[in-house]
Protein backbone atom coordinates (compact mmCIF):
# COMPACT_ATOMS: atom_id res chain seq x y z
CA UNK A 1 0.00 0.00 0.00
CA UNK A 2 1.34 3.75 -0.95
CA UNK A 3 2.44 5.97 2.04
CA UNK A 4 1.25 9.01 2.26
CA UNK A 5 2.68 12.51 4.79
CA UNK A 6 0.64 15.20 5.91
CA UNK A 7 3.21 17.85 7.37
CA UNK A 8 1.53 20.36 9.36
CA UNK A 9 2.95 23.08 10.50
CA UNK A 10 2.29 24.65 14.12
CA UNK A 11 -0.40 27.61 14.29
CA UNK A 12 1.22 30.95 14.75
CA UNK A 13 2.80 31.49 18.39
CA UNK A 14 2.49 34.19 21.18
CA UNK A 15 5.52 36.42 21.53
CA UNK A 16 3.79 37.82 24.41
CA UNK A 17 5.96 36.77 27.05
CA UNK A 18 9.65 36.94 25.67
CA UNK A 19 11.03 35.09 28.52
CA UNK A 20 10.03 32.09 27.72
CA UNK A 21 12.08 29.68 25.95
CA UNK A 22 11.35 29.03 22.22
CA UNK A 23 9.94 25.23 23.11
CA UNK A 24 7.72 27.08 25.69
CA UNK A 25 5.79 29.22 22.97
CA UNK A 26 2.01 28.72 23.34
CA UNK A 27 0.23 29.16 20.22
CA UNK A 28 -1.73 32.79 19.59
CA UNK A 29 -5.73 33.48 19.49
CA UNK A 30 -4.77 33.51 15.24
CA UNK A 31 -3.06 30.09 15.73
CA UNK A 32 -5.70 28.61 17.67
CA UNK A 33 -8.34 29.59 15.43
CA UNK A 34 -5.75 28.41 12.50
CA UNK A 35 -5.08 25.14 13.60
CA UNK A 36 -9.41 24.56 14.40
CA UNK A 37 -9.57 25.84 10.95
CA UNK A 38 -7.23 23.26 9.24
CA UNK A 39 -8.25 21.04 11.21
CA UNK A 40 -11.92 21.07 9.76
CA UNK A 41 -11.03 21.11 6.39
CA UNK A 42 -8.74 18.61 6.40
CA UNK A 43 -12.05 16.70 7.69
CA UNK A 44 -14.01 18.17 5.09
CA UNK A 45 -11.75 16.41 2.68
CA UNK A 46 -12.51 13.22 4.20
CA UNK A 47 -9.19 12.78 4.88
CA UNK A 48 -8.39 9.41 7.02
CA UNK A 49 -4.88 8.74 8.84
CA UNK A 50 -3.44 5.99 10.63
CA UNK A 51 -1.04 8.09 13.19
CA UNK A 52 -0.11 11.13 14.79
CA UNK A 53 3.34 12.68 15.35
CA UNK A 54 4.24 15.65 16.61
CA UNK A 55 7.01 17.48 17.87
CA UNK A 56 6.99 18.07 22.15
CA UNK A 57 7.61 21.87 21.51
CA UNK A 58 4.00 23.30 23.14
CA UNK A 59 2.74 25.35 20.16
CA UNK A 60 3.23 21.95 17.71
CA UNK A 61 1.72 20.00 21.04
CA UNK A 62 -1.69 22.40 21.12
CA UNK A 63 -2.00 21.91 16.81
CA UNK A 64 -1.83 18.63 16.89
CA UNK A 65 -4.31 18.60 19.78
CA UNK A 66 -7.00 21.05 17.55
CA UNK A 67 -6.67 18.12 14.57
CA UNK A 68 -7.00 15.30 17.29
CA UNK A 69 -10.26 16.72 18.80
CA UNK A 70 -11.65 17.63 15.08
CA UNK A 71 -10.80 13.73 14.27
CA UNK A 72 -12.09 12.79 17.89
CA UNK A 73 -8.74 10.79 17.99
CA UNK A 74 -6.59 11.15 21.24
CA UNK A 75 -3.35 9.78 20.57
CA UNK A 76 -0.79 11.83 19.49
CA UNK A 77 3.30 10.42 19.48
CA UNK A 78 5.67 12.53 20.84
CA UNK A 79 8.64 12.53 19.02
CA UNK A 80 11.45 14.86 20.63
CA UNK A 81 14.02 14.84 17.41
CA UNK A 82 11.44 16.96 15.15
CA UNK A 83 11.83 20.10 17.34
CA UNK A 84 14.40 21.99 15.75
CA UNK A 85 15.25 19.41 12.95
CA UNK A 86 16.92 19.83 9.59
CA UNK A 87 16.11 17.86 6.55
CA UNK A 88 18.20 14.67 7.31
CA UNK A 89 16.63 14.23 11.21
CA UNK A 90 13.02 14.67 10.03
CA UNK A 91 13.54 12.03 6.82
CA UNK A 92 15.21 9.60 9.97
CA UNK A 93 12.15 10.17 11.39
CA UNK A 94 9.95 9.45 8.97
CA UNK A 95 12.39 6.17 7.50
CA UNK A 96 11.63 5.04 11.52
CA UNK A 97 8.07 5.21 11.07
CA UNK A 98 6.43 1.53 11.20
CA UNK A 99 5.00 0.12 8.30
CA UNK A 100 1.70 -0.79 9.41
CA UNK A 101 1.01 2.68 9.15
CA UNK A 102 0.17 4.15 5.85
CA UNK A 103 -1.06 7.51 6.64
CA UNK A 104 0.44 9.26 8.79
CA UNK A 105 0.71 13.36 9.84
CA UNK A 106 3.49 15.26 11.32
CA UNK A 107 3.06 18.16 13.23
CA UNK A 108 6.32 20.44 13.47
CA UNK A 109 8.12 23.72 12.23
CA UNK A 110 9.94 25.75 10.23
CA UNK A 111 12.53 25.43 8.02
CA UNK A 112 12.67 21.76 8.70
CA UNK A 113 9.07 21.75 7.18
CA UNK A 114 9.57 23.12 3.79
CA UNK A 115 12.88 21.89 2.92
CA UNK A 116 11.14 18.41 3.95
CA UNK A 117 8.27 19.13 1.50
CA UNK A 118 10.78 20.13 -1.72
CA UNK A 119 13.43 17.42 -1.36
CA UNK A 120 10.83 14.62 -0.94
CA UNK A 121 8.70 15.92 -4.00
CA UNK A 122 8.95 18.44 -6.73
CA UNK A 123 6.17 20.94 -4.48
CA UNK A 124 8.59 23.67 -4.80
CA UNK A 125 7.02 25.88 -2.04
CA UNK A 126 8.71 28.97 -1.19
CA UNK A 127 7.19 28.72 2.78
CA UNK A 128 4.55 26.40 4.83
CA UNK A 129 2.92 29.33 6.40
CA UNK A 130 1.71 28.69 10.48
CA UNK A 131 -1.28 26.30 10.19
CA UNK A 132 -0.16 25.16 6.57
CA UNK A 133 -0.47 21.74 5.58
CA UNK A 134 1.84 19.94 2.71
CA UNK A 135 0.03 16.36 1.46
CA UNK A 136 2.28 13.79 -0.03
CA UNK A 137 2.30 10.68 -1.54
CA UNK A 138 5.18 7.86 -1.58
CA UNK A 139 4.17 4.82 -4.37
CA UNK A 140 6.55 2.87 -1.75
CA UNK A 141 5.50 -0.05 0.82
CA UNK A 142 7.97 1.00 3.25
CA UNK A 143 8.93 4.39 4.99
CA UNK A 144 12.41 3.04 4.93
CA UNK A 145 12.51 3.24 1.29
CA UNK A 146 11.12 7.40 1.19
CA UNK A 147 13.92 9.17 0.13
CA UNK A 148 14.86 12.59 -2.32
CA UNK A 149 12.14 13.07 -5.09
CA UNK A 150 10.28 9.65 -4.08
CA UNK A 151 6.78 11.48 -3.21
CA UNK A 152 4.28 13.60 -5.19
CA UNK A 153 2.99 16.42 -3.82
CA UNK A 154 -1.15 16.06 -3.45
CA UNK A 155 -1.65 19.08 -1.78
CA UNK A 156 -0.43 22.14 -0.45
CA UNK A 157 -2.81 24.46 1.89
CA UNK A 158 -2.75 27.16 4.67
CA UNK A 159 -5.20 29.35 6.47
CA UNK A 160 -4.48 32.23 3.85
CA UNK A 161 -5.47 30.10 0.39
CA UNK A 162 -8.65 30.91 -0.52
CA UNK A 163 -9.25 28.81 -3.24
CA UNK A 164 -8.89 25.58 -0.92
CA UNK A 165 -11.06 22.96 -2.14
Amino acid sequence: MAKQLLLVRHGKSDWGNLDLKDFDRPLNKRGKENAAEMAERLLNRGFKFDLMVSSPAKRAKSTAKHFAEAFQVDDIQYEESIYEANTNTLLKVVNGFDDSADIIIIFGHNPGFTDLANELSSADIYNIPTAGMVLMSFNLDSWKMVSKGTGELVFFDYPKNSDEI
